[in-house]
């Protein structure tokens, strides 16, 4: 393509002039804010269709997978948070309100029908049944071994030790098979007084006064209390397996559909409002926009005007405006 002098000197003042313009943050500031005002006013549906967002979630959230490099950087900023030095002079009451820490304490309390629901599924689980089986035959065996009795009376050890066979032998059975058997033949009954105590145990009332003296005597330590639950060596490993779960479940159909579904209640929920009250459930206003955002903004084109970046690129684009066949026309210039 050859120069023309005239076109030249068109597009080296326009491109000084865009640098003189946008140098300026009141320009920039204005630019932002009138894009803002027209935006805000679109309807969702407007601009976006359900399709659309929909593809967007299900490629880059489902269909992508997290790089070895993200994974590494949730672990070194979990750790990053427990090593903290502040952990140790910040009390967990400083971080966690007391007035939230009731209301949850009340909440739970309060849901005796999905407490006692739970009590009866685990203590009719065959592994509950089989616990207390144990602990059972355990203590019964632990005290005929160990009673406090047998070790202070003498002769008292020998007697129960002596009595426990004569049982056998008379029986003709072993007491422990015996006791055993005894248990496998009333589990039921075992379990059902089991699943009475807990009611009786962790009633509304006990169970918030449970919650609120735990919450006392946690309240004073410090938040570095949390190392010693949280293997911070570990962390590697741990947040590698949490991935492992998420990357099997990205890529069911269970949660493509999930989220196919989420996406599509939110977008018929939503499609008629305009961005001002999407952007404005996600805490972005007008204010911020003009401010916060554009003190963001601002330094980002100031490094494109500095660095050229923006005079090339316009000059690339000017360069075809006026070297089309139409505008060379208009200015008399025969191509």
């Amino acid at each position: 393509m050859q120069k023309n002098p005239m076109i030249e000197q068109l597009i080296e003042a326009q491109l000084n002039f865009l640098d003189q313009q946008f140098s300026q943050s009141e320009t920039v500031a204005t630019e932002f804010t009138q894009f803002y005002q027209w935006f805000r006013k679109q309807p969702l549906q407007q601009i976006w269709t359900f399709e659309q967002i929909n593809a967007l979630l299900q490629k880059q959230i489902l269909n992508t997978q997290a790089t070895q490099f993200l994974i590494e950087q949730i672990a070194e900023h979990i750790k990053f948070a427990l090593i903290h030095p502040a952990n140790d002079q910040t009390t967990i009451a400083e971080i966690i309100p007391v007035l939230t820490i009731d209301k949850i304490a009340q909440y739970v309390a309060s849901k005796q029908g999905h407490r006692q629901r739970l009590i009866h599924t685990m203590v009719n689980n065959p592994a509950f049944s089989a616990m207390i089986s144990q602990l059972i035959q355990h203590a019964i065996q632990d005290y005929l071994d160990n009673s406090v009795i047998a070790k202070s009376v003498p002769g008292v050890s020998r007697f129960m030790k002596m009595g426990k066979s004569v049982l056998e032998n008379v029986t003709d059975t072993n007491l422990d098979s015996t006791i055993t058997k005894y248990l496998q033949k009333n589990i039921l009954k075992l379990s059902q007084m089991s699943e009475s105590v807990l009611n009786q145990h962790f009633d509304d009332n006990k169970l918030y006064h449970f919650q609120a003296n735990l919450w006392h005597k946690i309240k004073a330590m410090p938040v570095s209390v949390l190392k010693n639950y949280i293997e911070v060596q570990d962390l590697p490993q741990t947040v590698g397996l949490g991935h492992e779960i998420w990357d099997f479940m990205r890529q069911s159909d269970y949660m493509k559909q999930q989220v196919h579904d989420g996406v599509y209640a939110w977008y018929i929920r939503n499609q008629e409002r305009p961005f001002d009250l999407l952007l404005r459930d996600l805490n972005i206003d007008e204010a911020l926009v003009q401010h916060e955002l554009n003190n963001l903004l601002n330094p980002i084109i100031q490094k494109m005007i500095g660095s050229g970046y923006l005079r090339e690129r316009s000059r690339h684009y000017l360069e075809q405006f006026y070297y089309a066949d139409e505008t060379l026309k208009i200015l008399g210039i025969v191509s």
